[in-house]
């Protein structure tokens, strides 16, 4: 069975780009798409909302706005709407359970500052049991692919290639769940799979003054080898999608946010972690949501 994709909404600009980038994925997946809203009884209403309408009314009306613009956009897509009365975050958690992706705003003050620390959208992503896309407001159909001719839109030619699918992949944890989600969205789109690995000398060679280009081409070799034995399976797996590895010696964020600049979609891990210890999302995944302007899917593993 096919399950929902389903996209967190509320007044922001960013759940609506959520929500269009939910409706396009469901497209390319042949499943339905499924619109949450959630609010809760205040005794001093908010100020968004309007005069003379009760919390629920103007809840109601924030969802049918949503679910209008999306089906005026797709007419084809079956589109679900649920409102909820509970917490943001239990609402959106629950409708993840029957969900194959979560999709959500995601606030911030630009492509630089980006994600907001202790939102909604984090406390989602270090929960979710299921894959969670964070999408940026003013993220269009039109961004996801490459450059057309000047004065035409991608609108219009719908042949226009994607951008690359970029997987930030670390070969000590090399999940099937991760990996495979990344080659999964390449092949979907039609794209290429950037890979990108990054690796810090072990201390041997620091001591030995051998770091950065230094470090030997064994090392380099070493690593490149890792990374094409992880992915051997599955390139056989998904044989349509063009696959190009970047290995280097750094920190994997940098080199992540260099790779957005020309992606359509990113794709990190997130580690699962005990409930005693609390959630975590990861450094590295954490600089991502920071600072990548295009769609981001963090994947849960083990």
């Amino acid at each position: 069975m096919v399950r929902h994709v389903t996209a967190g909404v509320d007044e922001s600009s960013e759940s609506l780009a959520a929500a269009h980038w939910a409706a396009r994925e469901a497209l390319r997946r042949g499943a339905a798409l499924r619109l949450v809203h959630a609010w809760t009884w205040q005794l001093t209403p908010a100020p968004s909302v309007p005069m003379g309408m009760t919390q629920r009314d103007w809840a109601e009306e924030t969802l049918k706005r949503a679910v209008g613009s999306v089906r005026a956009a797709h007419p084809g897509l079956p589109v679900e709407d649920r409102l909820v009365q509970d917490s943001a975050v239990t609402a959106l958690l629950d409708a993840a359970g029957d969900s194959g992706l979560l999709v959500l705003g995601s606030r911030g003050l630009g492509r630089v500052a980006g994600f907001v620390v202790g939102s909604v959208s984090q406390r989602v992503v270090a929960r979710c049991p299921r894959p969670v896309v964070l999408v940026r407001a003013g993220e269009t159909f039109a961004d996801e692919h490459l450059p057309a001719s000047v004065g035409v839109s991608p609108d219009e030619i719908p042949e226009t290639p994607y951008r690359d699918v970029v997987l930030g992949l670390d070969t000590r944890y090399p999940c099937d769940e991760l990996i495979e989600f990344a080659f999964e969205s390449a092949r979907r789109l039609g794209a290429s799979l950037r890979v990108v690995h990054t690796f810090t000398a072990p201390a041997a060679h620091a001591v030995q003054g051998r770091t950065g280009p230094e470090a030997g081409p064994e090392l380099l070799a070493e690593r490149e080898h890792d990374v094409v034995a992880t992915l051997r399976p599955w390139c056989e797996k998904f044989p349509g999608v063009p696959v190009t590895e970047t290995v280097s010696e750094g920190r994997a964020a940098p080199e992540l946010v260099r790779a957005s600049a020309h992606a359509s979609l990113v794709v990190v891990g997130r580690r699962t972690r005990d409930a005693r210890i609390g959630t975590h999302i990861g450094a590295v995944t954490q600089a991502v949501l920071h600072h990548v302007g295009c769609p981001v899917a963090v994947v849960p593993h083990a």
